[in-house]
């Protein structure tokens, strides 16, 4: 295993790539693991976009420019124009990924200043192409981070339903993995179809993802407002309210309980491309027992997962998501509380390995329904020990100096490898 030298002045310079980043509620990759890499040693720069994410309109206090350059702590960030857009839109997304493939490559091949070595966060796949690209024309190592697999997410989520383009998007997906230095997957599920997808084995790791702000005191004493009087048995599901979670399951599972569990509610905390088609499906079927709670900022979640009484991951039932662990897992494992995965593979996995909560099929109502009847019947002290075992679990084996140190090791490796290949 490569090991991380001490901070010296001769810092390598490092290209953090990312179409999405802080203050948007992203993946756990944001300012605070910039920070942390540039603790371990590196001269970070982050090249992102304007922040749009997830309602698809430039934040307030933002304007769109040619570029934004500024120091914020440790970090230099660089911001640069796209298209803003994140709607059930394929014209509109597509616009967002492409203007911002086009801002990168420009700038990673002309602007940026020399660097020895890039990490491209994937997706959109296009980071990783510009990141490439300009890694060949700059002579530096690239690195990239896996957290959806294309084109199988554009087909489960059904925002691609053209075989022949799904086709051609595999074929720069497997262009682009093929040329990177190396590949870091978030799952060994991942890790396997990466190498069956032609990566040599050795260039692949597999670092999980952590949960982001939940370690790092954003458990707060007090619970929100909206939980803060005893009430019913709360089942949270936390973040996007999109087509992949799959959730009219959730309120069939609402709607097996409501009459004979009133005292049973189902808590959907976030937004996304399907919130206010479930809300009108909720009101239209009269489940009293769903709950539509708005998004809050990532920093702020944590007294939310903390004030739950059992925390939902569930995707749809596809074999795509039998080989991811959602990110949302580490979270909820952070936050201590019994978890209810509604997830086949790698996540149940996890969660079994944890020993922090029940796993069932994803799509499958009745099942969903049992097992939060089950989870409420338990003593509230074992439940509070199926939290303090998902929390020991983190701790051991998810946690963010944990996750943060193996990146920094495949950075060095890269550097290291690819002077010995000039």
């Amino acid at each position: 295993m490569t090991q991380v030298p001490p901070v010296s002045p001769a810092r390598p310079r490092l290209l953090y790539v990312t179409q999405w980043f802080d203050p948007e509620p992203t993946a756990n990759k944001g300012l605070a693991f910039a920070e942390r890499l540039h603790a371990l040693g590196f001269e970070v720069e982050v090249v992102t976009g304007f922040p749009n994410y997830p309602g698809g309109k430039v934040y307030e206090g933002y304007t769109i420019r040619p570029m934004d350059r500024r120091q914020v702590g440790n970090v230099l960030l660089t911001r640069l124009p796209l298209y803003p857009s994140h709607d059930s839109s394929r014209i509109g997304r597509s616009l967002n990924y492409l203007s911002f493939f086009a801002s990168v490559l420009v700038y990673l091949t002309c602007f940026a200043r020399r660097s020895d070595v890039i990490l491209a966060y994937h997706p959109p796949i296009m980071v990783a192409v510009a990141a490439a690209l300009a890694g060949f024309v700059r002579r530096i190592p690239v690195v990239v981070d896996v957290q959806d697999m294309w084109p199988d997410t554009l087909r489960a989520t059904g925002m691609i339903s053209s075989e022949r383009l799904l086709a051609l998007i595999g074929r720069v997906c497997r262009w682009t993995w093929r040329r990177m230095d190396r590949v870091i997957a978030q799952s060994e599920g991942f890790r396997r179809l990466l190498i069956e997808r032609g990566v040599a084995p050795a260039r692949v790791r597999v670092i999980h993802n952590w949960g982001d702000h939940i370690e790092t005191g954003g458990v707060a004493p007090a619970p929100p407002a909206a939980f803060a009087e005893p009430g019913p048995f709360r089942v949270l599901f936390a973040g996007n309210l999109g087509r992949a979670q799959g959730l009219d399951t959730v309120l069939d599972a609402a709607a097996h309980l409501a009459q004979a569990h009133p005292r049973i509610a189902f808590c959907l905390l976030g937004d996304g491309l399907e919130t206010e088609r479930l809300k009108q499906a909720a009101a239209a079927r009269g489940l009293a027992n769903v709950q539509f709670l708005p998004r809050v900022a990532k920093a702020e979640v944590g007294p939310w997962l903390a004030a739950a009484d059992v925390l939902l991951v569930h995707l749809k039932d596809d074999p795509l998501f039998a080989i991811t662990v959602p990110s949302k897992t580490q979270a909820y494992l952070a936050a201590g509380r019994p978890i209810l995965m509604a997830v086949a593979g790698d996540g149940a996995d996890m969660l079994r390995a944890s020993g922090a909560g029940l796993a069932v099929p994803p799509e499958d109502s009745a099942a969903l329904a049992a097992a939060v009847l089950q989870l409420a019947a338990l003593d509230p002290a074992e439940r509070a020990l199926m939290g303090e075992r998902g929390r020991a679990f983190y701790e051991r084996e998810l946690s963010f100096d944990k996750g943060t140190q193996a990146f920094a090791e495949v950075l060095y490796a890269a550097i290291a490898d690819y002077g010995k290949d000039m």
